[in-house]
């Protein structure tokens, strides 16, 4: 996913975003085939690896032509835009959960996830695509990596990645092994996370300019590290769910948002721009999981899922300085 965000924002802004569209869905219902026809693990492997790419290719491209499309209300757009990324993933765990009952397997789901992607290709194909940048040429990247403002915006939605993925990564673990319920109510939990997440980012999409973009990740992050703590300690197991379940809510706005509020302050910042944005938040994604694992290793889970609270508190003072500064 990184990688396909990387190479992406450079090549769609000078090639346009509709060619990179078709790739992303074209590669992810290639690799689908590909999984579901795997005769050994290493081509199972590079079939994700490649899912993976078309998975960046689109998690990079859709923002800034959802952006474009919504030039004075970014945040609002941003927030519907990446709920539907939470509504995906409910999808996906609806479907693989039916398809385990009813004996189909992980090869046949594949084969019916495929009807996703083929259908967004012919959706996509007759639709016109706006340009990624404003009239007047496109800020470089080079030139908004010299820029303090920006690199403040990157540490930032890397501890809201962060944030999102230390929780939802480890849920089902930690629903069973250390809340002691059993195997299926993680799943359970993990998709009341993601629907959790899609109703918060409905709800700043429907608020749309009645709420100022910084408070709302200031109040995310600070419930968010309330609950990261509650979630980890309380002593009825119930509770700590539910807690754990909630930062889903707040912590939904955090990504989008801050894609908002960069793209309203460097709006020449074109597809490069989304880019490095995404790539720093998926690095945020990938790098709070595996410390999580790694406390959890010296110490136990619990402290492992407290240890992510320092995501959205660390996120805090680094929100309010980027508004403060604009």
């Amino acid at each position: 996913m990184v990688a396909g965000i990387l190479v992406t924002g450079p090549l769609a802004d000078r090639l346009g975003a509709k060619p990179f569209v078709q790739l992303g869905n074209a590669l992810i219902a290639i690799s689908l085939i590909g999984a579901a026809l795997a005769p050994s693990y290493a081509l199972l492997a590079a079939a994700l690896f490649s899912l993976g790419l078309g998975a960046g290719i689109l998690d990079m491209v859709l923002s800034p032509v959802v952006a474009a499309l919504n030039p004075t209300r970014r945040a609002a757009a941003m927030n519907w835009l990446h709920s539907f990324y939470c509504v995906g993933a409910v999808v996906t765990i609806l479907i693989g959960t039916v398809a385990l009952v009813t004996g189909l397997g992980w090869r046949g789901t594949c084969f019916v996830l495929m009807v996703l992607p083929l259908g967004l290709l012919v959706a996509f194909a007759p639709l016109r695509f706006p340009s990624l940048h404003v009239e007047g040429g496109r800020l470089r990247l080079r030139t908004l990596m010299r820029r303090g403002w920006f690199w403040v915006a990157l540490i930032a939605i890397l501890l809201g990645g962060a944030t999102e993925a230390g929780m939802s990564q480890w849920l089902p673990a930690y629903t069973e092994t250390a809340l002691g319920y059993p195997a299926w109510l993680g799943g359970v939990a993990l998709l009341l996370f993601s629907v959790a997440m899609a109703a918060g980012r409905m709800v700043v999409g429907a608020a749309e300019a009645r709420w100022n973009a910084y408070q709302i990740m200031a109040l995310g992050c600070g419930f968010s590290v309330v609950l990261f703590i509650a979630g980890s300690f309380l002593p009825i197991p119930m509770f700590a769910l539910i807690a754990c379940v909630l930062v889903g809510f707040t912590g939904s706005c955090l990504w989008p948002t801050m894609l908002a509020v960069t793209a309203d302050r460097y709006p020449d910042g074109g597809a490069s721009m989304y880019g490095m944005l995404g790539a720093f938040g998926n690095l945020g994604g990938i790098f709070m999981p595996w410390l999580v694992g790694w406390v959890a290793d010296k110490s136990d889970l619990h402290w492992g899922l407290a240890v992510s609270a320092l995501a959205p508190l660390l996120m805090l003072p680094l929100v309010l300085s980027l508004r403060r500064a604009g």
